[in-house]
């Protein structure tokens, strides 16, 4: 009986797991603002590989322990960016101390790693030279922060040194380098001596520029699209905007350029650029729902280099309102289609020449319309962030509403202003986004003639260190002025209520109400959004929102229009492609207030 019980408790003991890794405590001592402590806390375990081990559920012991000894200068690097340059570190495997274990007898398996760090004393910058300046350098001091007295982060001597050699690049001096540095620790003083010490190399110009790789694009062309500026004083901007052109036309996969090791007898600097094309045709899908609206599905087709000269072909096409709800009157389906040809570098280095061409067929609750446009303009690229656009051409459009059966013939000079900071378009969490649309049109056989101007106004805040939380706001307005309200296409007038203005309200429920029980758009609109965007995990996102929206029948709001609004909650997934968008609204204030009434939206990407 006794060898009975010994042999079922061995079998037992063997049958317990092994202790899985499940644990990675990072503390530090030695700081008593609480608030930077957890701040430095936080930071020092992002860090650790040993918590990217956790994250990716490592088992194997080796690993975990190899993790663990890098851990260590971590640590220590973390330290010193905060001015902290005696600091302690333990990094303790299960209670023993890693870099006490010997490689080759590790244990089997790794329960748990506890990180702790005493900081010690917080030392600040004695002295601080970078030098010699270039002559136009006007930053003083060099970079913010790098002052004596100041804490003594270690990335501020790095960017310190970054900064003046960029100064001499900017000057005309492209092979501007550190020649040497000193940086000493006094800990009796708890001070940071650091002195960079610059080679700023002779002035140079642009030399030749050499094309190779993988593509059919001239060299011709290229040049024309690059704009290299071949003889000019080098300065770094002008080479990355020459680059950026190229980039922007979509038409190659790689685009690299490499400046020459010496320079020439000269004073000139040659550079040779390696471009490989990406494959010329390409296709994306469009694909959206809501409850009451239907679907929206779309596509596109791109021919990134048509005729040889990275010419930019792009047919878009998309239908709207399929299988919408019966009870939301949400009309017909809608029908788009358009086409752009856009040529790089025309008429200078920083301007697209375009043509296009434009199909609508809107059946909406209050009219129909079919619209036809095309015509030519041209793009110009002031920066990465800034471009504007202006073109010519004709509109014919026929129509149907409350004021009858009608037809317009219009001459529109379209203009348009795009300034994007945003730090990322699909899921911003700071910069601002501003479009701006003008049309003028032209009356042509007895169309009266006017304006019709838009403005998309956004801005992103985020909080805290990792930007978890967003706030983030959206302005749009819209105007009519010259023609009257029964003589202006259906199409240039607003309404509001739908994914695009006022979510939970039904889709363009809100016009200008004509007597009768009809209602026609406005020439005024006013459209407020904001949301609360707070990402709980790094994948998983929650969001609370509301929106507002005026319509009138003048150029300007007034008493004589009308509003609306919507509340709502909604839940993002990270995706490599964007969010994934899942909203719940309901309508809060105007014609229709039914909170019994919940509209569903799906999509990709951040509503706004």
């Amino acid at each position: 009986m006794r060898r009975l019980v010994v042999n079922t408790l061995t079998m037992a003991v063997l049958a317990v797991p092994a202790l899985a890794f499940d644990s990675v405590t990072v503390t530090v001592s030695g700081i008593a603002d609480e608030d930077k402590r957890e701040a430095i806390e936080k930071r020092l375990k992002s860090v650790a590989l040993t918590s990217q081990a956790l994250e990716q559920e490592e088992s194997d012991a080796a690993v975990i322990f190899g993790s663990a000894r890098s851990d260590y200068s971590r640590m220590v690097s973390v330290m010193y960016g905060e001015g902290y340059y005696g600091p302690s570190v333990s990094v303790k495997i299960d209670g023993r101390e890693a870099a006490d274990i010997d490689p080759f007898t590790l244990p089997k398996s790794i329960d748990k790693v506890t990180i702790a760090v005493e900081a010690g004393p917080q030392f600040t910058f004695g002295k601080t030279q970078v030098g010699p300046r270039a002559p136009t350098a006007n930053a003083n001091p060099i970079v913010e922060g790098f002052v004596p007295g100041a804490v003594a982060q270690a990335n501020l001597v790095v960017s310190a040194a970054k900064a003046g050699v960029q100064e001499w690049k900017v000057d005309g001096h492209a092979k501007a380098s550190v020649k040497d540095q000193t940086i000493i620790a006094n800990h009796p003083k708890r001070q940071l001596n650091a002195e960079v010490v610059l080679a700023p190399g002779p002035l140079l110009r642009f030399g030749s520029l050499s094309i190779d790789g993988e593509r059919n694009v001239s060299n011709k062309r290229v040049r024309q699209i690059m704009g290299f500026p071949e003889g000019e004083v080098y300065n770094p901007d002008e080479l990355r905007d020459a680059v950026n052109r190229v980039r922007r036309t979509g038409t190659f996969s790689t685009v690299s350029v490499r400046e020459a090791e010496t320079p020439n007898p000269d004073g000139t600097l040659d550079y040779q650029m390696t471009l490989i094309e990406e494959k010329p045709r390409r296709f994306g899908l469009l694909a959206e729902y809501d409850t009451l609206d239907g679907f929206t599905v779309g596509g596109y087709w791109i021919h990134r280099n048509l005729f040889g000269g990275a010419e930019r072909l792009r047919i878009d096409a998309e239908a709207a309102n399929i299988g919408s709800d019966k009870l939301s009157d949400a009309g017909g389906i809608d029908y788009t289609a358009s086409l752009r040809l856009t040529r790089p570098g025309s008429f200078g280095h920083d301007n697209d020449a375009f043509f296009f061409a434009t199909y609508e067929d809107t059946n909406d609750p209050d009219y129909t319309e079919e619209a036809f446009s095309f015509g030519v303009g041209v793009t110009r690229y002031f920066n990465e962030d800034l471009f504007g656009q202006v073109a010519g051409g004709l509109r014919y459009s026929h129509s149907v509403d409350v004021f009858g059966d009608r037809e317009f013939y219009h001459a529109i000079l379209p203009a348009r202003l795009e300034w994007d900071k945003r730090d990322d378009p699909g899921d911003a969490t700071r910069g601002f986004y501003l479009d701006t649309l003008a049309t003028p049109y032209l009356g042509l056989d007895d169309s009266q003639s006017g304006m019709v101007a838009t403005v998309d106004a956004r801005t992103y805040h985020g909080f805290g260190e990792s930007k978890s939380f967003v706030m983030a706001g959206r302005l749009l307005l819209g105007t009519v002025v010259g023609s009257d309200l029964d003589q202006t296409p259906p199409d240039f007038l607003f309404f509001s209520g739908g994914a695009d203005t006022v979510r939970g309200q039904k889709y363009k429920s809100l016009g200008v109400d004509v007597g009768a029980s009809e209602q026609s758009g406005g020439r005024s609109f006013v459209g407020v959004s904001a949301e609360a965007r707070y990402w709980v995990t790094s994948t998983i996102g929650v969001v609370g929102f509301a929106d507002f929206g005026f319509v009138g029948p003048d150029s300007y709001p007034t008493d004589a229009g009308d509003s609306q609004s919507g509340l709502g909650i909604g839940v993002r997934y990270a995706t490599p492609i964007g969010p994934l968008r899942v909203d719940l609204a309901t309508p809060y204030t105007g014609q229709v207030k039914e909170f019994s009434r919940v509209a569903l939206y799906i999509g990709v990407g951040q509503a706004f």
